[in-house]
């Protein structure tokens, strides 16, 4: 079995599937794509994945891309005795639902905070509308929840927690507004042995890039 997952480690999807890997102690070949170089135009790279983006997997031959679509894979492939994606087509709905609200959330968190670190290009009022909504509602929808999408670990979780340690790399000031996804977040910090492995050294990152 081989397994190739290119990925660029700034990049929130990127760490999500590498806490996934870490979660189902799979090992793989980690090949990093630099952006800003092109790396991910190249015709190599566009032979495994037309759309030029990133995480990408290639299992055993098999190349799939979009970080959600990866998680969905792996654990159904790889963990199918875990909680990270239950078999129950009703808990497995709710991770469904949870990783598409978080689609919503880390594009929110892209145009309100990220594009304006990496590109110094201001957030419109209605992008900072946005990402406030989808923060406050995320909140909402934790409540005093351990975890985001049920009783157990998903990887909803991992998903959710890689698009907020942005905000949290970047000490956002909206985190003041969301006790229930600081409880959140800090917990699952705090449980997940590789956390620290996979998202550490990020507020550096950010200023160096």
């Amino acid at each position: 079995m081989t397994i190739d997952l290119y990925v660029m480690n700034l990049s929130p999807p990127c760490r999500a599937v590498l806490m996934a890997v870490k979660q189902l102690n799979l090992t793989v070949n980690i090949k990093q794509i630099d952006l800003r170089k092109g790396e991910h135009l190249t015709p190599e790279y566009l032979k495994i994945n037309p759309v030029h983006t990133v995480p990408t997997l290639v299992d055993d031959g098999f190349a799939l891309w979009e970080s959600r679509a990866i998680l969905q894979y792996l654990s159904s492939k790889y963990g199918a005795n875990t909680s990270l994606y239950p078999t129950d087509l009703q808990k497995r709905a709710v991770v469904d639902r949870t990783l598409n609200f978080d689609m919503s959330l880390n594009s929110s968190v892209s145009t309100a905070v990220t594009m304006k670190l990496f590109r110094g290009t201001e957030p419109t009022e209605a992008q900072v509308k946005s990402f406030q909504s989808n923060l406050k509602t995320l909140d909402q929808l934790i409540g005093h929840n351990k975890y985001a999408a049920g009783s157990a670990l998903t990887i909803a979780d991992l998903s959710l927690v890689a698009t907020l340690s942005v905000l949290f790399a970047t000490e956002n000031k909206e985190l003041k507004e969301v006790p229930n996804v600081v409880k959140y977040y800090e917990g699952l910090k705090k449980e997940l042995p590789y956390y620290n492995e996979v998202n550490g050294g990020l507020a550096e990152a950010f200023k160096q890039f």
